[in-house]
């Protein structure tokens, strides 16, 4: 039986059911820690990709500038979604909004398919600013989805539903790849 309940805490849906975990989390230093390192990784990349990263992919070979398309895109899905989540546990910290409503499924981390993806063809050739930025981007996702199974009450290993933003971008990037395997 599901209990209605309006909480300051953090909440996950599942099967109809609201898990809370405690209020105190979106106030602690992990969450604040979280925040602040998602947050500014965004704002750097964002700084990146819109001025010496603009410069950097122009120098690359074709096969490394598809690469650096690619992963510029995954890199931004990633950090996004994280920032989402980020700021819907933050709205729920200040009473901006209810635990219950974040807790509904539009609200939860997507993207996984995409952050999980290998690296494409020529991506050991992409500049170390870019390379640094996607490890870090890896290792917040990887936090934050870690965060959200807590909070589910999921095990590490539950299975995830295919997206369909990772079934266009798997299209996406199978049309550079033939596109690069022509040339």
């Amino acid at each position: 039986m599901s209990e209605d309940r309006t909480v300051s805490g953090v909440g996950i849906e599942e099967g109809g059911v609201v898990r809370t975990f405690s209020s105190d989390f979106a106030t602690s230093e992990l969450f604040n820690r979280s925040y602040r390192e998602g947050m500014s990784l965004v704002e750097e990349t964002a700084s990146y990709l819109d001025g010496p990263g603009r410069s950097d992919s122009k120098l690359l070979p074709r096969n490394s500038s598809l690469a650096y398309a690619a992963e510029s895109m995954r890199l931004t899905t990633r950090l996004m979604q994280v920032a989402a989540w980020l700021l819907v546990q933050k709205a729920v910290a200040e009473g901006e909004m209810s635990a219950q409503d974040a807790a509904q499924s539009k609200y939860r981390l997507g993207g996984k398919e995409i952050s999980r993806a290998k690296p494409v063809e020529g991506a050991d050739d992409l500049p170390e600013a870019l390379k640094d930025m996607v490890a870090r981007s890896h290792s917040i996702y990887n936090r934050i989805e870690r965060l959200e199974r807590m909070l589910a009450g999921q095990k590490p290993d539950t299975a995830e539903q295919v997206s369909p933003l990772a079934k266009q971008f798997a299209q996406v990037e199978t049309f550079f790849q033939e596109n690069l395997n022509r040339h």
